[in-house]
C-alpha cells in the first residue's frame, strides 16, 4: 500500500532487455533510505519489486511483459524522470489517500493551463469514468490528487496542481499528448463493483 505522497523523483539510467521482460536501473538521487530486496516501491504509480540496490545507489527492478504493456513503464528509457514512493508501514503518515500501486489504465493529457491556476485536463478510458467523483481522489503517475472536474460526457477529468506538487514530482514534465498511469480510488471501485454486480432492487 502507498499514500500517493511522492518521496523523491528518480532518473532512469538503464533499460536492459531480459528473458523475463525488462530490467530498469533507477537512480533515486539523494533518497538516502535503507532498502531490502523484495520490498515494494511505486515507480510512477506502478508497484514494482526491488531486486537489489547496487553499491552506487541505483535501484534495480524487473518488469514483466504484462506490466510493460498495460502501463507507461513500457515507455520509460534512460533520462526519464520517475516519481518514487516507498510502501507504507503502520507508522506512515497517511497524508494522501490509499493507493495500491495497481494501475487501472493510462490517461492522455488533453490540455494544460498555466496562467493563474495550474490545471491539467486528461482524457481517460470511458470504462474507468464511473470510478471518478468530483472532489474525489485519483492517483496520477503515483501522485495523490483531488479531482477538480469530472466530464463524464467527454471521458475527461481535470486536476489543479499547487507549486509544491510541481516542484516535487514529475508532473511538471507533462505536455499535451503525454500519457500517465492512473489509479482510481479503491473505495470508489469497491462501491461501483458491488452495486453493479450484487445490489438488488
Amino acid at each position: 500500500m502507498f499514500t500517493g505522497l511522492i518521496q523523491t523523483v528518480g532518473i532512469i539510467r538503464e533499460r536492459l532487455e531480459t528473458d523475463a521482460g525488462v530490467r530498469l536501473v533507477v537512480d533515486p538521487g539523494p533518497w538516502d533510505e535503507r532498502f531490502s530486496a523484495g520490498e515494494s516501491i511505486a515507480v510512477d504509480g506502478c508497484c514494482l519489486t526491488l531486486v537489489e540496490r547496487e553499491k552506487a545507489g541505483e535501484l534495480l527492478f524487473d518488469v514483466i511483459p504484462e506490466t510493460l504493456s498495460l502501463t507507461t513503464i513500457g515507455d520509460l528509457h534512460p533520462g526519464h524522470r520517475v516519481n518514487l514512493e516507498r510502501s507504507a508501514t503502520p507508522t506512515t503518515l497517511l497524508g494522501g489517500h490509499i493507493v495500491q500501486g495497481h494501475v487501472d489504465g493510462i490517461a492522455e493529457v488533453e490540455s494544460i493551463k498555466t496562467e493563474g491556476e495550474y490545471r491539467i485536463r486528461f482524457h481517460l478510458l470511458e470504462s474507468l469514468m464511473p470510478y471518478l467523483t468530483p472532489k474525489g481522489s485519483i492517483a496520477v503517475s503515483g501522485v495523490s490528487l483531488t479531482l477538480a472536474a469530472v466530464d463524464v460526457e467527454q471521458s475527461a477529468f481535470e486536476v489543479a496542481l499547487i507549486p509544491t506538487t510541481l516542484d516535487e514530482t514529475n508532473l511538471a514534465d507533462l505536455k499535451p499528448g503525454s500519457c500517465t498511469n492512473i489509479e482510481c480510488d479503491a473505495m470508489a471501485k469497491t462501491v461501483v463493483h458491488y452495486v453493479k454486480n450484487f445490489s438488488r432492487d
